[in-house]
């Protein structure tokens, strides 16, 4: 019961806030320029996390895209955004199960010093949108879609650098690969959560 009479509030508030748009638009222009960053630094690092990681951010680029589109509508239209968005997320995750069991089959080792420094960059620009987007964790299911990404993004690139650490350490390439395979199951977690934060709101509206 807290926790809807909260969400309710930050919704309210949120929607009439430019604030809240504002933010959306930092954060989708952070996103689509750490893409170009690390589809570009993925492939020459051949590194699947990395390029796991580039695909994240051009799917949270789309989803800001997609807030800032439905942020003025009601509810009903806001949780169908949160399911596509979901549904995003689903398929992203999928995609990197794919490309991480390819990636064993493949057995080549990333280059540990980019995947390294091109982690670092990632986690201060996600660790920043995270931040301007903590007060509204607690809204409506599209304001809470937009939070979960960033709290996931911030995840999983604590763990590119963790894997970066163990190519360096090993010189094999399996953390990569470990790590390609949490950020796939991070991916597919947050889908569900959002999923049952839009099946509320479009039931009660």
């Amino acid at each position: 019961m807290a926790d809807q009479c909260c969400a309710g509030k930050s919704g309210a508030t949120a929607l009439n806030d430019p604030k809240w748009r504002r933010i959306l638009w930092i954060a989708l222009l952070i996103n689509g320029a750490m893409f170009l960053v690390e589809i570009v630094a993925g492939v020459a690092a051949d590194s699947r996390a990395l390029q796991a990681d580039a695909l994240d951010f051009l799917g949270d680029s789309a989803n800001y895209a997609i807030s800032l589109t439905v942020a003025g509508m009601a509810i009903a239209w806001r949780a169908r955004a949160a399911m596509l968005k979901a549904t995003t997320m689903l398929a992203f995750g999928l995609w990197i199960l794919g490309s991480t069991i390819w990636g064993f089959i493949d057995g080549s080792a990333p280059h540990a010093e980019t995947m390294g420094m091109i982690g670092v960059v990632a986690l201060a620009a996600n660790v920043a949108v995270a931040l301007m987007l903590y007060r509204y964790r607690t809204g409506d299911a599209n304001m809470r879609s937009v939070w979960i990404c960033s709290r996931n993004d911030a995840i999983g690139n604590l763990a590119v650098m963790g894997a970066a650490l163990g190519v360096f350490g090993t010189g094999q390439g399996w953390p990569d690969l470990l790590v390609a395979a949490i950020m796939a199951l991070l991916a597919i977690w947050g889908s569900a959560e959002v999923f049952r934060h839009a099946r509320r709101d479009l039931t009660a509206a």
